[in-house]
């Protein structure tokens, strides 16, 4: 392909000076994401900053409630994947298939393995932020809709599936959080 190819090459293999920048651009955000991995409690705390500054926004421009409606179902199954182990246990016929967590109190002890890691999880609740965001700007997005049905849809669909994955941790015995799980000292004799 001597007339470049779709990744900014430009004639004769050199880099395109577009190409340049989006790979400087990429290496500059994947850089700040490196540096803010260790800050979880920041990261969330300016991720909730956006969050109010959106909702501020549909509140004062009255609209683009299927916007928020849309980004409230994509948050949800975004929660749901953090809550779900990697490997479902619904789904195992074998117990060598995959991590199994344990059942009886004499087991061994096996972390719990989420399918969606904090920090993805953090990252695509961002992104959908800001994508809502940009489409804030658009009225092509601003369809009209009754908003107090979407709210109760959501409401029930969040009760509803709150409810199944609640009844699924108690089912197969998970707990996804690592605050209230019971931690054991190792003991020394003194003899």
């Amino acid at each position: 392909m001597s007339e470049g190819d779709s990744t900014g090459e430009a004639i004769h293999g050199k880099p395109s000076a577009i190409g340049r920048f989006f790979t400087n651009l990429g290496q500059v955000y994947q850089s700040w994401l490196d540096k803010s991995t260790p800050f979880s409690s920041v990261r969330w705390a300016a991720t909730l900053l956006l969050t109010a500054i959106y909702m501020i926004r549909v509140y004062i421009l009255q609209g683009w409630y299927i916007v928020t409606y849309a980004l409230g179902i994509y948050h949800l199954n975004l929660f749901i994947a953090f809550l779900s182990p990697k490997v479902d246990p619904s789904l195992l016929d074998d117990a060598d298939e995959g991590p199994a967590l344990p059942t009886k109190q004499n087991e061994e002890f096996r972390p719990f393995i989420r399918r969606l890691p904090e920090f993805k999880f953090w990252h695509s609740a961002t992104k959908g932020i800001v994508i809502a965001m940009i489409c804030t700007f658009f009225e092509a997005f601003n369809v009209p809709v009754f908003w107090p049905i979407l709210v109760m849809y959501f409401i029930m669909l969040f009760c509803i599936t709150m409810k199944r994955q609640i009844k699924h941790m108690i089912k197969y015995r998970y707990l996804p959080f690592t605050h209230g799980k019971r931690t054991y000292r190792e003991e020394t004799c003194d003899h």
